[in-house]
């Protein structure tokens, strides 16, 4: 449920606070949290978002998203000062992305001092949620306990989460559009934990409000931040799997002559099922299942993660028009499409 909310102006009860009156964990906090504008604005992808500092020489966390797409992510601080940032390290396994600016001095978290939460710990949440803050305006603060501290189990549409860890579940509507990469403090101002994505649990469908803690990230941030992370290697169930070509489809794209050649149709293969969709040379693809298709080798990427039998549903920019069409990807690549 809501508690307060509290975005260019702090509310308690019926009668706005003058800033006298707010709290000094409430403005130590917001001096240590970011606002981010990257790659999103199509098919309902957000392109902002929020991120927290882990150090004074510009290090910032936040999710790990389609908003990291872009080549750079403008980042705004408390004060207004808008600077660009890179991504130096990510970890899409626990959802976590690291940032860097050109800063010094900045306030941030302590991620050696951060705190742990159990059920019926009272707790803050700051984020940009719907992007309420564009400038030196304080992001939002809402107010609420924790509710339980659970593993995660939840999904996107068909598309389980990256992230399936310890989380603690809260009792206030946290995870909105933008609020992605904010946190979680107790009421001392102590970081608790990242707050997460827009996903509902996988078996009663209801949305979660869910963070993941601060002890789940810590030490990748802190490796990141060293330049000593490498990601842990895996087996991948499909790396010896056939690749999916757009040729499956019907599409024959631009040839791939630049490191970040745009995915433009130049020709559809008569009879296919992009023909039957009526798909064209020019059309571009932008969006793959809800990724975003920066180049064509992007898209190479995702079509290659694609399974037998699921559906492949492509986002196609035309002119002005944006049009989405689902093509179900054959049991066998010999399969005509």
């Amino acid at each position: 449920m809501w508690a307060w909310v509290f975005g260019v102006g702090l509310w308690g009860g019926n009668h706005p606070l003058s800033a006298a009156d707010r709290s000094p964990v409430e403005a130590e906090v917001q001096s240590k949290v970011v606002k981010l504008y990257g790659a999103g604005g199509l098919a309902g992808l957000q392109g902002y978002g929020t991120g927290f500092i882990v150090s004074p020489d510009g290090h910032i966390a936040t999710i790990w998203s389609h908003l990291l797409d872009a080549d750079a992510v403008a980042v705004v601080l408390s004060n207004g000062r808008r600077l660009m940032g890179r991504v130096v390290a990510a970890e899409p396994k626990l959802d976590l992305a690291l940032l860097k600016i050109d800063a010094t001095g900045l306030e941030h978290f302590d991620l050696t001092r951060s705190a742990a939460g159990g059920p019926g710990t009272r707790v803050f949440a700051f984020s940009n949620m719907f992007k309420v803050a564009a400038g030196d305006e304080p992001v939002s603060m809402q107010h609420g306990i924790i509710s339980a501290r659970t593993k995660l189990a939840a999904r996107r549409g068909r598309f389980a989460s990256n992230y399936s860890g310890p989380v603690y579940v809260v009792d206030a509507i946290t995870n909105n559009p933008g609020a992605a990469g904010g946190i979680l403090t107790d009421r001392r101002g102590q970081l608790l934990g990242m707050l997460g994505r827009e996903l509902r649990d996988a078996q009663s469908q209801v949305w979660v409000n869910y963070v993941v803690p601060a002890g789940e990230i810590t030490p990748t941030l802190q490796a990141m931040m060293r330049g000593e992370y490498t990601r842990e290697k895996v087996v991948d169930p499909l790396a010896n799997a056939r690749e999916i070509p757009p040729r499956t489809f019907g599409l024959i794209l631009v040839p791939d002559i630049v490191y970040r050649t745009p995915a433009y149709i130049d020709e559809i293969v008569p009879g296919s099922v992009a023909a039957t969709a009526k798909l064209q040379p020019d059309d571009l693809i932008v969006f793959l299942n809800g990724k975003v298709v920066g180049s064509v080798r992007t898209l190479q990427a995702e079509l290659n993660l694609l399974q037998p039998g699921e559906d492949a549903e492509f986002v196609i920019r035309r002119g002005s028009e944006l049009i989405t069409v689902q093509f179900p990807v054959p049991l066998s690549l010999d399969e005509k499409q």
